[in-house]
């Protein structure tokens, strides 16, 4: 899912840095109105880490690569403030191991951070509707990596259409991935709710 620097153009580069900047500033906007962020630093750290460390477990495949991501569950644990954690996880890889690009880190942390948003918004519904935290983390989990997938290939298209072939295997490389990340977010969020359920972004029913 990291896309490496020297891959992409110019505008589409410029397009994920301004999305990445407007969605870093509208999420501390709302941050700091709804609590005080420094009660969240340490559920704010490990989720990062989680990232950080699930992602570098990767399998490169020409200028991107496939690897596990967990944004679904950073998402259903963080929110809005998903895409800040992962923002910073892609710039601790890009510096430290050279894991994905430098100027690509804007549109990385969109790939990956939209979809979790996207996520945390369903989860929260589905549970006011009645659904298990199971069964909504298994989907979440799962979509939140299909969604990925799918703007990597709108974005690999964007850039050229010599990367149609690479985006196309791409798409097919992901879809075990769905499967897993669905069944691990799933059981995860399941213990969440059991041991720590003020974790997650409801009001457990008793």
């Amino acid at each position: 899912m990291h896309i490496s620097d020297g891959v992409l153009s110019a505008p589409v580069i410029a397009a994920g840095w301004a999305i990445t900047i407007i969605f870093l500033l509208v999420t501390f906007r709302l941050k700091m109105k709804e609590s005080d962020m420094v009660e969240e630093i340490p559920k704010f750290s490990v989720m990062t880490a989680a990232f950080f460390v699930a992602s570098l477990i990767h399998l490169p495949m020409g200028p991107t690569s496939v690897h596990p991501m967990l944004n679904g569950l950073v998402g259903i644990v963080l929110g809005p403030m998903a895409y800040v954690a992962m923002f910073v996880g892609l710039i601790l890889q890009a510096f430290l191991f050279q894991h994905g690009g430098v100027t690509t880190i804007g549109i990385n942390a969109a790939l990956v951070g939209i979809p979790a948003i996207i996520v945390f918004y369903l989860f929260k519904r589905g549970y006011d509707r009645g659904i298990s935290e199971k069964l909504l983390g298994l989907v979440c989990g799962g979509l939140a990596i299909g969604l990925s997938a799918l703007l990597l290939v709108i974005v690999l298209i964007s850039t050229g259409q010599e990367f149609l072939g690479l985006a196309q295997v791409a798409a097919v490389a992901h879809l075990p991935l769905i499967l897993i990340e669905g069944i691990l977010t799933g059981t995860i969020v399941a213990y969440i709710a059991k041991v720590k359920p003020e974790l997650l972004p409801v009001q457990m029913k008793k």
